[in-house]
């Protein structure tokens, strides 16, 4: 027994056991609730559109429709005049039964009008829903991700994965890559000082581990190691909790160099052997990050290592022309970040194992 003979010494792990339970019955009814709802607006969206095939009704009565419907379910918010519209858009992009058995039932009704708004062909609603879905995106970051055109750019960079990693594994770690890389979260109209931009990118710092990908947690900037008296600094160093291996990431300020490739194998390598349990981590990657490449000479790089790499661009070339020359240069975003990243690993309340 415990607290003076009361209680019974298990009873703190009982409570912690009934408190998990009531967490994932209230998650399950949350997700049944939220799929209800879309069924409704879908019922009503199919509605409406086979009352004006058969009998032309036109917009004005959707705008009588949404002042009538609220009038009589004051406390319901959704039968606004634009929402009535997104339910005829939904009945007719969907099945009613994929609101049951595919992931847009189970996302918020928000995220499902950026999928009407943002895209226009059906396989491309069908992934970010499931992305969404998969990774608990707010509605901002998967609007962030259909800009950016996320469903391009992941597995888009060449590597040779499948040269040195078993079948299957390959496949994942090209999922980890995306190409290019846009940065275009350091949304700056004017140049600053190291400071400010150091500020700058402390604040978007969640933005930079999401544009990495899905999983990403930060292990060390200039992570240093010896090899018999020698000392070497990896740029960034990161562990993909969803895959469980670690990645490391060589930032170059310029184009792509064959010699890029012989360091960043080295790199691997020495993680794969001292920090890497076999027995629990997938094979380490490399991925080197150049602003700009010539494919062939990739090809011919990659071809002559073998350690799992692979090589991306990174960008902010979709900024408009006039605020993308007042961006702070490569040399001076590669050394703000290296600066930000100190400050974080520095600072035990910011460290961020956060999501992309």
């Amino acid at each position: 027994m415990s607290d003076s003979g009361l209680l019974p010494d298990d009873y703190r792990d009982f409570l912690e056991h009934l408190k998990t339970q009531v967490r994932q019955a209230r998650v399950r009814a949350t997700r049944v609730v939220n799929t209800e709802l879309l069924l409704l607006y879908w019922d009503i969206g199919r509605a409406i559109l086979d009352r004006q095939a058969a009998e032309g009704w036109g917009s004005k009565v959707i705008d009588r429709l949404a002042v009538d419907l609220r009038s009589e379910f004051p406390e319901m918010r959704g039968f606004s005049r634009s929402n009535l519209h997104y339910m005829r858009k939904i009945a007719s992009a969907w099945p009613r039964s994929a609101f049951v058995q595919q992931a847009v039932g189970q996302i918020p009704w928000g995220h499902v009008t950026v999928l009407i708004d943002r895209l226009d062909d059906q396989e491309s609603r069908d992934w970010y829903a499931a992305a969404a879905f998969e990774r608990g995106w707010s509605r901002n970051v998967l609007s962030h991700q259909i800009r950016n055109r996320l469903d391009q750019r992941i597995g888009a960079a060449p590597s040779n994965f499948t040269d040195h990693l078993p079948t299957g594994d390959s496949d994942l770690a090209q999922q980890l890559v995306r190409d290019p890389y846009v940065f275009d979260f350091l949304d700056l109209t004017d140049r600053v000082a190291e400071r400010e931009l150091e500020a700058a990118l402390m604040a978007r710092l969640e933005r930079f581990l999401l544009e990495l990908g899905h999983g990403f947690a930060f292990v060390g900037r200039q992570y240093h190691f010896d090899v018999d008296g020698d000392d070497f600094y990896i740029d960034l160093l990161f562990f993909n909790w969803i895959q469980a291996r670690f990645v490391v990431v060589e930032l170059k300020v310029g184009r792509f160099e064959p010699e890029y490739v012989g360091k960043l194998g080295f790199y691997v390598s020495w993680i794969d052997d001292n920090l890497r349990d076999h027995n629990q981590h997938a094979p380490t990657i490399g991925i080197l990050l150049c602003a700009g490449r010539n494919d062939n000479v990739v090809r011919y790089s990659l071809a002559g290592t073998t350690a799992p790499l692979a090589v991306a661009d990174y960008t902010y070339d979709t900024l408009p022309a006039p605020v993308r020359e007042l961006v702070p240069t490569d040399d001076e975003l590669a050394s703000a970040m290296g600066e930000t990243l100190t400050h974080l690993a520095e600072t035990p309340s910011s460290r961020a194992d956060t999501e992309q």
